[in-house]
């Protein structure tokens, strides 16, 4: 039987002072029927099933009943590692109801890495998917130093000996129970999000049900979007932005959330759901921008004329309100028309024909990826922010304003300054309380008047837009003594389609030179295009003479709009895409320059030699 949400879910006057739990009860009560979270099943047909955010309530319920018995009680931290599925998103929510704090890790990472955390945060407890992470994590339970004590396990008859997640859900619950439920305060840690450790060992970010919510309702005022709007949810909850957009904003927004457990059908999903929203990280713009132009370059030339006409009158559209001016009615009628008869219907085939708002985070974005979009009347709003800072501290927005290439204006809830040697600093109210201790305390990071260093290079223009040079940490000092951004050199070499990853490397040397990896989307219908055999795949086409002359112009052409100091003067060129799984990526699909340097040092050398 479905019981009415408790009164101690009531909602705070002030919405920053609500916490999550609030907003579960008061979904369950104002929006019952509503859907909030779907996910694919395991048919063949691969149906979709369907929870609404009265069933969430009840189903949290019971799973916080399920924890409780295993000893789970208010601030007691719990280890999940899942992919994008209902049990993950479920347990958050109970573990929260109940006072306790979910901390998810990501499925990429190494075992030294789960056990750093699991000692960090001193979990006795771990939720996991199935017979692979009971491998990783088994030997845990025997170590002295983590107290680790039981796992949880997801997959059917994978449990072993372990406690089978199904045994979690509590029917009927005790209904004295319900007196430890939604009892959280604003001030009370509502998860740690562990860095993804590109410098170091990951560090546990504490964050609070007030800051997190401080920065929901400073993004809810520069986003405009339809009430109740569904999200594709597919980047790791490990993530601070997928525990934003697919956890805590849809809970704000009584939003509906589609689970996508495997990242590369996110394209399919797309697809069926033909979302208002999308977010991706650089690298999966990247990807989808590689895929198109793949596409069109196979297309006739006359019919290639009549996008490339569309994409101008797109991007003179965008450009007009880029410089916050409505464009002229005769404007107006060649942008409908294109969008009508081009525009929309290549967008259609994707599923990103109803997208009002799309956006990116976490790395510098490519201008040219971004004017690319722009041809389709789809502006990539760029935004910056950190773990630290709950998500979004910056944004570019179509209701306040946007420049292409920048990462937007402060959201209400930080202020920002840069300091003399260009490092970005933030304070507000959606900064973290400090980084977890293993004996439970939290060290702040913040200085005497609360500033938070955030390592990011950058500058303020006239107008308050942000705009990144790079991370502190990966400036380049050539033996010259020269400041040399990668990601600026980087992101001019993958303007050419057939580059689709780039590093450069010149620390302490007197030029650069950089490892490219040919885009294994667009390197085959170049090839095609252009009468290069493909038959051996990537490996073969590194070696072509006709795509090595093709990159070399690339190069060159990169070269042209840097100056001396940053142009690369050499490169190596590699047929391997560089992912998470191989370790040359983070889960967020951040290069970690250390073990690509590491990787292919012998490569990087061989550049240096005469």
């Amino acid at each position: 039987m479905t019981s009415a949400p408790s009164t101690t879910g009531d909602p705070a006057a002030d919405p920053v002072e609500r916490t999550l739990p609030q907003l579960l009860a008061r979904n369950a009560r104002e929006h019952a029927g509503l859907p909030g979270l779907s996910w694919q099943s395991a048919d063949p047909d691969g149906a979709w099933a369907t929870l609404s955010w009265a069933e969430i309530h009840e189903r949290t319920r019971s799973l916080a009943a399920g924890f409780r018995a295993l000893g789970v009680g208010r601030g007691d931290h719990v280890l999940m590692m899942m992919a994008n599925r209902p049990e993950h998103w479920l347990s958050d929510l109970a573990l929260v109801r109940l006072g306790a704090v979910p901390v998810s890790v990501y499925g990429t990472a190494a075992p030294e890495q789960i056990a750093h955390i699991a000692r960090n945060c001193r979990a006795r407890v771990a939720v996991l998917e199935g017979a692979a992470q009971v491998a990783v994590w088994e030997p845990l339970l025997a170590d002295p130093g983590t107290p680790l004590e039981r796992l949880v396990v997801v997959e059917a008859g994978t449990a072993g000996g372990h406690l089978p997640y199904a045994a979690l859900l509590h029917e009927p619950v005790p209904e004295e129970f319900g007196k430890e439920l939604d009892t959280a305060r604003p001030e009370d840690p509502l998860t740690v999000v562990y860095t993804s450790g590109t410098t170091g060992e990951p560090k546990g970010v504490v964050l609070t049900h007030r800051q997190v919510m401080s920065n929901a309702l400073a993004l809810d005022a520069v986003v405009d979007l339809p009430p109740h709007v569904e999200h594709i949810c597919y980047l790791p909850f490990a993530h601070i932005a997928e525990r934003m957009l697919g956890i805590y904003l849809p809970c704000h927004r009584a939003a509906h959330v589609l689970l996508c457990a495997d990242p590369t059908r996110v394209g399919e999903v797309v697809r069926k759901v033909r979302p208002a929203q999308f977010f991706g990280v650089p690298r999966i713009w990247e990807k989808l921008s590689a895929a198109v132009r793949a596409i069109l370059s196979l297309m006739p030339d006359e019919q290639r004329a009549a996008i490339d006409g569309a994409f101008e009158v797109a991007r003179e559209h965008v450009a007009y309100r880029e410089r916050g001016e409505t464009p002229p009615a005769e404007l107006e009628e060649r942008y409908a028309k294109a969008r009508a008869d081009v525009l929309v219907p290549l967008l259609a085939a994707g599923g990103l024909d109803r997208v009002t708002w799309s956006a990116s985070a976490s790395a510098p974005m490519s201008p040219d990826v971004v004017r690319f979009w722009a041809g389709f009347g789809i502006v990539v709003m760029d935004a910056w922010g950190l773990t630290e800072t709950a998500g979004v501290a910056t944004g570019n927005s179509p209701k306040t304003g946007f420049r292409l290439g920048s990462v937007g204006r402060p959201v209400d809830s930080v202020e920002l300054r840069v300091a003399g040697d260009g490092e970005i600093l933030v304070r507000g109210t959606s900064v973290f309380s400090g980084y977890l201790q293993p004996d439970g305390s939290v060290r702040s990071a913040l200085d005497a008047d609360g500033w938070l260093a955030t390592g990011d290079i950058g500058r303020i223009d006239e107008d308050g837009f942000l705009w990144l040079t790079d991370r502190k940490k990966e400036m380049i000092i050539t033996s010259t003594g020269k400041n040399v951004s990668p990601a600026l050199v980087e992101n001019a070499l993958k303007e050419h389609p057939l580059i689709g990853q780039a590093m450069v490397h010149g620390d302490n040397r007197s030029y650069l030179v950089a490892l490219l990896v040919l885009d294994a989307e667009a390197a085959p219908a170049w090839a095609a295009s252009h009468g290069v055999e493909t038959a051996g795949g990537p490996a073969a086409l590194v070696q072509h003479p006709a795509v090595r002359a093709e990159v070399d112009r690339a190069v060159a052409a990169a070269n042209t709009r840097l100056n001396r100091t940053e142009q690369v003067k050499r490169y190596e060129l590699l047929a391997e895409e560089w992912g998470p799984a191989t370790g040359e990526l983070t889960p967020s699909l951040k290069m970690r320059r250390r073990v690509i340097r590491d990787k292919y040092a012998d490569e990087l050398s061989g550049l240096y030699e005469d």
